[in-house]
């Protein structure tokens, strides 16, 4: 019977650990000075290395060599250890070993020296499960511990290990192993086992491990079955359910295009073929910030990368602008497409703000808004897009649309004659969506406190007054996917503010007297004349 990759490829020395350079730096280097502790503390996701370390922190205190980073792995401690044979290493699951009864009795034997090796080694897993009386009872032992025991604890929640437990041990956090690395060591495994697979398939998987090595090396087994022997992308995209990058790359040129018509086209043959739409919003995200990385570090993108090319061809197609507005409203819809009326609502209704978002011309938005297929800008024009200021929106011709409907939240507050909490209120406030005589609106969470009746009653008013026709408010409380009219107001006062500092510091008599008579410029007396 084949062994599991997961264990069959368990590392077995400090050198063969994947993505804790960091950790197994400082273990090597304490072990090579022998300075030796009593007790380990690891913690991390699952899947990261912790027992893995563990049991080879174990061969480096008890390899028939001597103490050090390097154990032979021939010895008999050493294969004891690696067959899960040596009497002297004790590893407990704490999830199974709660009573307090079963940890005094272990803790007695820690007493008694060691049968054949040099230290004994206790490994407790999850040891943030042991009960209160257990931590108790293992905090005795930590407080005096014998010279031939060593303690090696793991967690995957340390805020659960009780702060008496925890200054008593040396501890290291393992981080999440980044997926180019877990796709590099899916790669060598392959190559030593003698299977073939395609770059793309190992990138998807590298992906969906989410920073778990072993969780990588469980989907591989999957895939390899999955797929009669072979690793291909198009096998292991069916198992994972994954969207497809064909799908996600047309949806990003109707966007680009502003082409309203051809999104929601999209978005119906992604539905006949029955993908999960929050599936399709978690991979959309990881386009953006790939097309984002093409934008600002081009290398970034691995040579294999089948996608590569198609990456850098959209990044070609959005500003950087552009690219962090649509990963925000991306993120922000699928935080809201488990309040969505279906997924098909959630998603399409994320596609449609980004449309009404889009820097574009308020004729453009109103078209793709139409159903209308609008021309797409001049590549030259979307290089020298940019989001506009609460200023410019409030010169801009309308800042109604066309029927009534709101083209531009920021340029309508501009136009009403609000004061005090109620102009609060709108400006911490961004446009969600209009349907009807319902206006959607959602408050920063940092400013719920201006949810208040009277406030609300007020904007209310002054809508209905500008529109000419009665409306309904509803406000929700979440992080606004773009700028609210408040952080543009403030983001363009920076700017005047930073304006006005450049200038005084360009200006010949100021400089005259910081130079000439030691006068400081105080930052708080800056006030911008416009």
């Amino acid at each position: 019977m084949a062994q599991a990759l997961a264990r069959k490829w368990r590392p077995k020395t400090f050198d063969q650990l994947v993505g804790q350079e960091h950790v197994v730096q400082a273990l090597t280097n304490a072990l090579g000075a022998q300075r030796l502790h009593h007790a380990y503390l690891f913690t991390g996701t699952r899947g990261v290395g912790k027992t893995t370390l563990a049991r080879i922190l174990a061969k480096a205190f008890n390899c028939e060599r001597g103490v050090s980073a390097t154990p032979c792995g021939q010895c008999g401690a050493c294969t004891g250890i690696d067959s899960g044979r040596f009497v002297d290493l004790l590893e407990v699951d704490a999830a199974s070993n709660t009573q307090v009864d079963k940890m005094r009795e272990l803790l007695e034997n820690a007493l008694y020296a060691p049968t054949a090796g040099r230290y004994k080694v206790y490994v407790i897993d999850e040891v943030h499960q042991l009960s209160g009386h257990s931590f108790n009872a293992m905090l005795k032992t930590l407080e005096e511990p014998p010279e031939h025991v060593k303690f090696v604890l793991a967690t995957t929640d340390p805020q659960k290990v009780p702060v008496t437990v925890l200054s008593r041990c040396l501890q290291f956090n393992l981080r999440q192993i980044p997926a180019e690395q877990i796709r590099a060591r899916l790669g060598t495994i392959l190559g030593e086992e003698g299977i073939a697979s395609e770059p793309a398939a190992l990138a998807a998987l590298a992906q969906a491990a989410r920073g778990s090595l072993r969780d990588a090396l469980s989907l591989l087994d999957q895939a390899i079955a999955h797929g009669g022997g072979e690793v291909r992308a198009s096998s292991v995209a069916a198992m994972l359910g994954l969207v497809g990058q064909a799908h996600l790359q047309q949806l990003l040129s109707a966007l680009a295009d502003g082409d309203g018509p051809a999104l929601i086209a999209q978005a119906d043959e992604m539905a006949a073929h029955g993908i999960s739409f929050e599936q399709a919003l978690q991979e959309l995200g990881t386009l953006w910030h790939r097309i984002a990385l093409a934008q600002v570090v081009p290398g970034a993108l691995a040579a294999d990368d089948a996608d590569a090319a198609a990456v850098r061809a959209l990044a070609q197609r959005f500003t950087p602008q552009d690219v962090q507005l649509y990963y925000q409203i991306t993120a922000q819809g699928r935080a809201d497409i488990v309040l969505a009326p279906d997924e098909y609502a959630g998603f399409t209704m994320t596609l449609m703000r980004m449309l009404a978002f889009a820097p574009q011309t308020t004729d453009g938005l109103a078209a793709a808004a139409a159903g209308v297929h609008a021309q797409p800008p001049a590549a030259s024009g979307r290089a020298n897009a940019r989001p506009v200021t609460s200023a410019q929106a409030a010169n801009s011709a309308s800042p109604a649309a066309p029927e009534g409907r709101i083209g531009d939240w920021a340029g309508l507050l501009a136009a009403l004659k609000l004061s005090g909490m109620a102009r609060q209120l709108a400006q911490n406030c961004e446009l969600v969506g209009q349907s009807g005589e319902v206006i959607e609106l959602r408050l920063a969470s940092a400013h719920q406190h201006l949810l208040e009746k009277g406030p609300q009653e007020r904007l209310r008013v002054a809508v209905e007054e500008h529109l000419g026709r009665g409306v309904r408010l509803k406000i929700g409380v979440g992080e606004p996917a773009g700028p609210t009219p408040a952080q543009l107001d403030e983001r363009e006062r920076r700017d005047k503010l930073a304006s006005a500092a450049q200038s005084l510091d360009a200006d010949p008599f100021v400089r005259e007297l910081v130079e000439g008579f030691g006068a400081r410029v105080v930052p708080d007396s800056i006030k911008p004349q416009h």
